[in-house]
């Protein structure tokens, strides 16, 4: 057993939780469902991505290359700027559904490049522009575009001209399963010298401004340069920040001016820090140091070819009591941070204590990326060609990346928020209105943390095939979720998408099951049984939904939706028609064959034991 797999076990075992922290961070929080509080069910335009870095979300957050805890308490993400957009780089862009020729699409241009079932070692690449990022250029032609056309893409553009761009290398490793050292570096790929701000951002998820629980956490400025966060729930944390130039602090609230012309009760708000860092409006930012969103700020003119690279490390305070570990007394903002001067000199004594903090730090990296190295080795078969190896192992770093914190309390999210503006009443006949039991607080494989940010059913059935190759127990645990009494309906029926909770989906996931059990059999030489009994149940209450359901006529030729086998159709084939009619579908009807053909291998495999 190497030492990857060791991880996985005592994850599993719960003996060390190794699974605490990982990338559940959102690509795109922006234009969900689950944002969405209009009056029509228009997602996309009701929190569109110019509001994104002004406005509090409600069911989770978002960010560029981000972790965050297991329930998304605590966030950390990077966000850059080139000294020419007019906002800073904080999260992703891309066109909504209306607005892309294609329908939604993400129009920038990054990697994942590695990351283990552990989250012990990750690693992606972000390509930014030198030159302004084309937001407009990019919604105005492809608005121009009709669907028979190609999308027009970040690369269409003269943004790249002559390489003008730095690649940036995100790259976490953990030493323990919460001390998790950071490290970006930049590279100009440019002909000419440039200006690049790296703003390593941390923040809480903001829990309290909702009327269900006022308790507020808490970030502050530390010694030496460092930001401590507290939770109640999560314990306190610090954020180590090498040789930053200053720390910029304030809340992860609504700025409620720039967005609906009422005064904020505070200077303080959630694009404070953009604005003191584009704008040179240094009085948002807090000067006590205090704050629920803060970041570390610091500047570097890079020359061709030339790379710059910082490094921090975040890391749970009660495993590591230190008597350098005081808080320091809050002390103004140093707006020489903005300007890219240095920042006021530490003590001698407080010099020593930050430097220790990494001197482990590249040991550390490396070891974590050689156990990777080890761990993909294993999962390889013998005869692969080293191609195809890295080929294996970046497809499965980027179905890692993508997991995602998800959450969305139906129940809740049709009612309104007490210190919320009521929602429209047309909600409880509108989406998801018959599915308040549906109660999603986890993380989940999520299609495309940016495309699809939300999980689709069927799509996870197809993503755990491949997680039971690293992770068999993290890929039952997802089948195991979606039949659970608060996800499937009381009528059988699986969850399909936030769009449309009821919609139907290809009955996948007894396949899914089958498979992971056959996948981690042969890894381990014994199933899961117990895991393949308890699935079984539900599966069954599904197909009985199938039948009762989508066979109107009894003769087992079925009805549906949205089934795969053609998604492009000329029409909504989940809609009724207006004259009543049925639309059998061919592909409904194969599905449920093959939904009946695992169900016995299922059951002959349980009864090999159980012959009841």
């Amino acid at each position: 057993m190497n030492a990857e797999q060791r991880r996985i076990e005592e994850n599993n075992l719960q003996q060390q939780r190794w699974h605490l922290w990982g990338p559940y961070l959102s690509d795109r929080q922006w234009g969900t469902v689950r944002e969405d509080y209009s009056a029509n069910g228009d997602a996309w335009n009701y929190l569109p991505h110019d509001h994104a870095r002004s406005r509090a979300y409600r069911w989770g957050e978002d960010g560029l290359a981000g972790i965050s805890d297991y329930k998304q308490r605590l966030c950390f993400a990077w966000a850059f700027w080139n000294s020419n957009d007019p906002i800073l780089k904080e999260r992703l862009f891309g066109l909504t559904g209306p607005q892309g020729n294609h329908g939604e699409d993400v129009k920038e241009l990054y990697w994942y490049l590695d990351n283990t079932p552990s989250h012990s070692y990750m690693r992606m690449l972000y390509r930014y522009p030198q030159t302004r990022f084309p937001y407009q250029e990019l919604v105005i032609r492809n608005a121009g575009r009709s669907r028979m056309e190609p999308e027009f893409e970040l690369c269409d553009t003269n943004a790249l001209t002559e390489h003008r761009c730095f690649d940036i290398e995100i790259a976490y490793a953990k030493r323990t399963p919460e001390d998790i050292l950071i490290r970006a570096t930049a590279t100009n790929r440019g002909p000419e010298q440039a200006i690049l701000h790296f703003l390593p951002t941390i923040w809480f998820r903001n829990t309290w401004s909702w009327g269900r629980d006022v308790r507020k956490p808490i970030l502050r400025e530390g010694a030496p340069v460092m930001v401590e966060a507290s939770h109640d729930g999560l314990g306190r944390y610090e954020l180590h920040c090498e040789n930053a130039n200053a720390l910029l602090f304030t809340e992860n609230e609504s700025n409620v001016e720039r967005l609906w012309g009422v005064p904020n009760r505070s200077l303080f708000v959630k694009d404070s820090i953009n604005d003191a860092v584009t704008q040179n409006k240094i009085e948002l930012i807090n000067p006590e140091k205090v704050g629920t969103k803060a970041a570390a700020h610091y500047r570097f003119l890079i020359s061709p070819n030339e790379s710059r690279t910082i490094r921090l490390r975040l890391r749970k305070i009660d495993d590591h009591p230190s008597p350098g570990d005081s808080v320091a007394p809050f002390s103004p903002t140093h707006s020489s941070a903005l300007t890219g001067a240095s920042r006021p000199s530490l003590p001698a004594g407080e010099r020593v204590r930050a430097k220790r903090l990494f001197d482990d730090f590249d040991e550390i990296f490396g070891r974590r990326q050689n156990e990777a190295d080890e761990f993909y080795d294993s999962v390889a078969p013998v005869n692969l060609t080293s191609e195809d190896k890295a080929i294996q192992r970046q497809a499965l770093a980027g179905l890692l990346w993508t997991k995602q914190f998800y959450y969305y309390v139906v129940e809740e999210w049709l009612r309104g928020d007490p210190a919320s503006p009521p929602p429209p009443a047309s909600r409880w006949n509108g989406r998801n209105a018959r599915w308040r039991h549906l109660y999603n607080e986890r993380v989940m494989s999520m299609p495309d943390s940016w495309e699809f940010p939300w999980y689709a059913s069927w799509d996870l059935a197809f993503h755990c095939i491949p997680l039971a190759l690293v992770d068999p127990h993290f890929a039952k645990g997802q089948l195991d979720t979606i039949v659970r009494e608060w996800y499937q309906h009381p009528n059988g029926q699986l969850p399909a998408y936030e769009w449309d909770f009821g919609d139907v989906n290809p009955p996948v996931v007894g396949w899914a099951a089958w498979r992971v059990f056959q996948i981690e059999r042969k890894q381990t030489g014994k199933g899961d049984r117990a895991f393949l009994e308890t699935i079984f149940h539900k599966l069954l209450l599904a197909f009985t939904w199938w039948v009762n359901r989508k066979d109107s006529e009894g003769k087992n030729i079925f009805e549906g939706g949205f089934l795969g086998l053609d998604n492009i159709g000329i029409f909504d084939r989940s809609a009724s028609f207006p004259d009543g009619s049925l639309l059998e579908q061919s592909d409904s009807t194969s599905w449920m064959g093959m939904f009946s053909l695992n169900l016995m291998r299922i059951a002959i495999e349980l009864a090999r034991e159980d012959h009841v």
